[in-house]
């Protein structure tokens, strides 16, 4: 499932949520410390698991 960070702007602290790609495109997330939903979205890495041995 993948992880999104976000910053709020309201009390300008950064939390990560995990949801499906569908609960992101249908929900806005509010923030655990202010529970506003006034908030950016961050870039974060990417992991990726593959079958295949390096």
């Amino acid at each position: 499932m993948p992880t999104y960070e976000f910053l709020c702007l309201k009390c300008q602290k950064e939390f990560t949520v995990t949801m499906t790609i569908r609960e992101r495109g249908e929900k806005q997330p509010a923030c655990p410390t202010c529970g506003s939903t006034d908030l950016e979205s961050l870039f974060s890495g990417v992991v990726t698991k593959t079958s295949r041995k390096s």
